[in-house]
């Protein structure tokens, strides 16, 4: 059974930083995909950053490339998302994904099996 568990969410003026963490487990090899999305109220959720675990490679939405970055620990089955200059308009539940294949459209929300519960991020003007 694979599970994602989401941390790190809170609330920080515009500016500031936070850094989300994403643990997965029930995976038997290092080959799989992890997805943050987000999702504001009243919006579509939309992606935020990709990345292949063991060979990291990495996709970024363009409204947080050069603010945000993704990364993984294959020892410990966990993807970061470090967000730096924070803007109101990034406020939203973030949430990871995965997929054990690789994704025709990195975006795609239909891509991933397995979801998170989600970790709200706020960030005040």
């Amino acid at each position: 059974q694979v599970q994602l568990v989401e941390s790190g969410g809170g609330s920080v003026q515009a500016g500031g930083s936070l850094r989300l963490s994403c643990a997965a487990s029930g995976y038997t090899s290092s080959s799989y995909r992890i997805c943050w999305f987000r999702q504001a109220p009243g919006k579509e959720r939309e992606e935020v950053a990709y990345i292949a675990m063991g060979t990291g490679f990495t996709y970024y939405a363009d409204s947080v490339r050069g603010r945000f970055t993704i990364s993984r620990d294959d020892a410990k089955n966990t993807v970061y998302l470090q967000m730096n200059s924070l803007k109101p308009e990034d406020t939203a539940m973030y949430y990871c994904a995965s997929t054990p294949r690789v994704p025709r459209l990195w975006r795609a929300v239909s891509e991933y099996n397995y979801w998170g519960q989600g970790t709200q991020v706020t960030v005040s003007s």
